[in-house]
């Protein structure tokens, strides 16, 4: 898949993020947890998503990978917060801001080992 290593980070980042919730969604469903319990597991799926992500930014940028791996969770909150702000009125929250930091921390380090992963295949 060609184009810009951001752009791929996001595509990757949304189908982990995708399956995550799907995988979520069927565990609710299936047990008597409430939804309002969940926080923690939301953050685990958008960080796994952004590790996802962060890597494959990474690996195609080459070099600064917490740079752009960073970049990515940056971008994808404000994605998040724009659909949120769209479809449900949210605004800025506490949650929200959770979300950043995880998303940066994660990105950051997908990417910084991604850039590595390019690295030792090309040796």
């Amino acid at each position: 898949m060609k184009g810009s290593p951001l752009f791929v980070g996001l595509m990757y980042a949304g189908l982990f993020m995708l399956l995550g919730t799907l995988t979520a969604s069927l565990i609710l469903l299936g047990t008597n947890l409430p939804e309002s319990s969940w926080l923690s597991s939301t953050l685990f799926i958008h960080g796994v998503a952004m590790f996802a992500g962060g890597l494959t930014t990474g690996k195609r940028s080459g070099s600064k990978g917490w740079y752009h791996g960073g970049l990515l969770g940056l971008v994808y909150t404000i994605i998040v917060w724009i659909i949120g702000f769209l479809a449900y009125d949210g605004g800025l929250s506490k949650e929200l801001m959770y979300l950043g930091v995880v998303a940066f921390l994660a990105g950051a380090f997908g990417g910084m080992i991604g850039v590595n992963l390019k690295g030792s295949k090309a040796k």
